[in-house]
């Protein structure tokens, strides 16, 4: 299988997204690792948009098949915001208790809980271009207080309904099973097989 490049920096992202293609026997690393990554200026209204901005523009950068993503969380109360803006909600530089803070202020005296989270992946090829795309959403509603201690941004936050507790308080293993971006990635697997497998020959 060729490497793939996962276009994140983000050390949670990168845990789930490992433990999602962990079965396709795939060379993975992200950003951190990459000295040829570049800043991309999330300048998208969409998280496909945005999705699409980050792997095409690393994979040119670095020469690589790139997966990126973006995600977020989309509240019915708030006009679905903050959605493209989850990891800066609360200003920069990204802080995740700020953003769950002042998500609760938003929402304080609201009856409307109502949240889903949202993710848009892409798959690009070394010389930018964007050969597939997918997405995923998981729904539920926003407590009001944090509980758990697990995931990472509105995860301590976030009520999953089948499950009657927050992201924070489920285990990685029932996560990887229901969440957006497990979602999302699940359906572009088919496409990272087909694309990066490497003939015999090694020639493509």
């Amino acid at each position: 299988m060729e490497p793939l490049l996962f276009g994140t920096t983000s050390a949670g992202k990168l845990r789930e997204l490992r433990r999602l293609i962990a079965p396709l026997g795939i060379t993975c690393r992200s950003l951190a690792d990459e000295p040829r990554a570049v800043a991309v200026e999330e300048t998208g209204a969409t998280f496909a948009e945005n999705a699409a901005l980050k792997a095409s523009a690393q994979a040119t950068a670095c020469g690589s098949w790139v997966l990126a993503e973006d995600s977020g969380l989309c509240v019915a109360a708030l006009g679905d915001a903050p959605g493209v803006r989850s990891a800066r909600f609360a200003g920069e530089p990204a802080d995740d208790a700020a953003n769950n803070a002042l998500l609760l202020q938003r929402l304080a005296g609201s009856g409307d809980r109502r949240a889903h989270y949202a993710c848009h992946a892409a798959l690009a090829r070394p010389d930018g271009q964007i050969i597939a795309t997918s997405r995923g959403e998981c729904h539920g509603m926003i407590a009001t207080t944090p509980s758990g201690a697990g995931g990472f941004g509105y995860d301590p936050l976030f009520i999953v309904a089948e499950y009657h507790c927050t992201f924070g308080t489920l285990p990685p293993a029932v996560k990887d099973l229901i969440s957006h971006r497990a979602r999302a990635i699940r359906a572009i697997l088919g496409d990272l097989v087909r694309h990066l497998s490497r003939p015999p020959d090694g020639r493509r």
